[in-house]
């Protein structure tokens, strides 16, 4: 049994998510977690919120608000997202109130300068005369060196895709207010990224079984790799060491500091759960510092330089055993009938709202079957108005309640038995003669999310040609045993619809499951093999039915048509 440690990128505390963070990072993890789990894998999953650098200061000095208070009500927010979304951590904190994140942070810094790979520099920074403050990367905006497109961010050109230092800017402004910026003189530690290169991480990521869209994206990064100062002149954030200058107005950048989260949350974990009897403090190093523990990071496209090279590098150049990553599944973006998401713009899906008026388990499944695993993608009313429709409620929905509702009238709602003669028959029409099985957790766990979705929804096909080729409507006046082996076959498939679906859609899956019967949660049953004649069925003949009701209500399109006015009614005007 491999042991898996799974990480969602750390949303920044600076305001709400939205559809495309939710299939970008959280919603793939999730439902890769519970797959793991229900094949019987031991796995950590850790989440929490960023909450240093300039964006935060600057929001909460717009706001009015103490540093702690607004990122504590940001922290909150997201997390009763991914609360109303199913998305559940192990561990969810924030790198502000994480107990052990400060010394982690100083301990990561320490044992990379004193294996040299660390150094003082004095360079320019870009200063914002009007905010009265030093600009990080992504706040500073202008022309790309390279390109010319205008604008590009001070760490990345959106059009060539190459690493930029906000320096390097032609005509660079602040993104908040357009200002125009300065430079300025300051004294920063700087991670040799150039020399951790060249000794080893630049051959380990081109060694990895990345996805191509990742390996593509990196590329670039690892040739050019330069030295990054690692520090920054804020009073918000994990300051310095003591000893190397700490509390004289110098903090760790939060490229440094953020992904240390993850170790720092695991901590935090294993903290509480010794405090509760349940463990010892040390256990997050089992799988920190195990070489058995598969690392998997899911992160959004723009997180790639941190996760697939620098933060490597930050593990590695400690020297103490940290296990490096494993896979990054990084998702491309995620945009919004049309256009990119926009808050600032009301180009969004508010998410509480959204979970209000519509199933949040078939947003679930929709984002999955549509997700941007290789390329751009976009969430439309329309294509979710197809997947609900046409795959869950025709596929699935229909063919739970005709199949039991028909047993519950028919045979006092208990199961039907199914002769072994009738099995075999049965067996052979519904698993050769129905169409193409597959098993969607060999989707899953390869991070194809939309071919997973579409197994499931194929699988759930197979059982509705099988349901119309065998009869049963038209069996049970004519030979009522063998109607009912039928409606036992079909009874049987919905069962292994329940456990497909589980990851994907929990709360359906538990529906499903129970109107089967079935004791327990659904995940408790573990994740089915692929059916092999007479080696699948594991329904009890005679188990009573649980309350059968409808799964999915299909969305007609004067909803459809309601949501997009909505949508174009909030949104400010689009400029192409």
């Amino acid at each position: 049994m491999a042991r898996y440690l799974v990480t969602s990128a750390l949303p920044y505390a600076n305001g709400p998510i939205h559809l495309g963070h939710l299939i970008g990072a959280y919603l793939p993890a999730d439902v890769y977690v519970r797959t793991l789990r229900m094949q019987g894998q031991e796995v950590l999953y850790l989440c929490g919120t960023d909450e240093h650098g300039v964006a935060i200061t600057i929001g909460a000095e717009a706001q009015g608000q103490p540093y702690p208070d607004y990122v504590a009500r940001w922290r909150g927010e997201i997390k009763r997202a991914f609360d109303t979304f199913g998305i559940r951590f192990d561990q969810w904190s924030g790198t502000s109130i994480c107990p052990a994140h400060t010394a982690r942070t100083h301990a990561f810094f320490r044992a990379l300068e004193q294996n040299g790979y660390f150094f003082q520099k004095q360079g320019e920074q870009l200063y914002s005369p009007g905010a009265g403050r030093f600009l990080a990367d992504r706040y500073v905006e202008g022309t790309c060196p390279k390109c010319g497109h205008d604008p590009a961010r001070g760490d990345e050109c959106p059009r060539c895709g190459s690493w930029l230092d906000a320096l390097e800017l032609g005509n660079p402004r602040s993104k908040l207010d357009g200002s125009p910026l300065e430079r300025r003189p300051s004294l920063h530690w700087h991670l040799d990224l150039p020399k951790l290169r060249d000794e080893f991480i630049g051959p380990w990521a081109r060694s990895q079984p990345w996805k191509p869209n990742v390996q593509a994206f990196l590329e670039r990064l690892i040739e050019e790799a330069p030295a990054r100062a690692m520090t920054r002149d804020l009073d918000w954030g994990v300051p310095l060491p003591p000893e190397y200058g700490g509390g004289d107005h110098k903090v760790l950048y939060v490229w440094f500091d953020a992904p240390i989260g993850y170790v720092s949350i695991a901590e935090q974990w294993a903290a509480e759960r010794a405090a509760r009897g349940e463990g010892q403090a040390d256990d997050w190093r089992r799988f920190w510092q195990d070489p058995e523990t598969r690392l998997v990071h899911f992160i959004g496209k723009d997180n790639i330089p941190f996760h697939c090279l620098i933060f490597p590098a930050m593990l590695y150049g400690t020297k103490q055993g940290y296990v490096l990553p494993h896979a990054v599944p990084a998702m491309e973006f995620y945009n919004l009938e049309g256009r990119k998401f926009s808050t600032s713009q009301n180009w969004t899906i508010d998410l509480a709202e959204l979970a209000q008026r519509h199933d949040v388990e078939a947003v679930r499944f929709h984002l999955l079957a549509s997700a941007p695993e290789t390329a751009d993608a976009e969430w439309t009313w329309a294509g979710y108005q197809a997947t609900l429709n046409a795959g869950l409620a025709d596929r699935i929905g229909n063919l739970a309640t005709r199949v039991l509702r028909f047993v519950d009238k028919h045979w006092e709602g208990r199961l039907p038995a199914c002769p072994p003669a009738m099995a075999e028959d049965f067996d052979r029409l519904l698993l050769s003669g129905c169409g193409p099985i597959e098993d969607p957790g060999e989707h899953l766990l390869a991070f194809r999310f939309r071919r997973a979705a579409e197994a499931l929804l194929q699988n759930a096909s197979v059982a509705n040609v099988f349901v119309d080729r065998s009869e049963p409507w038209a069996l049970r006046k004519t030979d009522p045993e063998r109607a009912g082996a039928a409606l036992a076959t079909a009874a049987e498939w919905l069962g292994l619809l329940a456990r497909w679906m589980a990851p994907m859609m929990p709360t359906k899956a538990a529906r499903l499951w129970a109107m089967l019967g079935q004791a327990g949660p659904v995940e408790a049953s573990g994740w089915p093999a692929l059916p092999t004649p007479g080696r699948w069925r594991s329904l009890v003949p005679g188990s009573r039915l649980g309350a059968v009701e409808g799964l999915f209500t299909k969305l007609d399109d004067g909803a459809v048509e309601s949501e997009v006015q909505r949508l174009k009614g909030l949104g400010a005007p689009h400029k192409p």
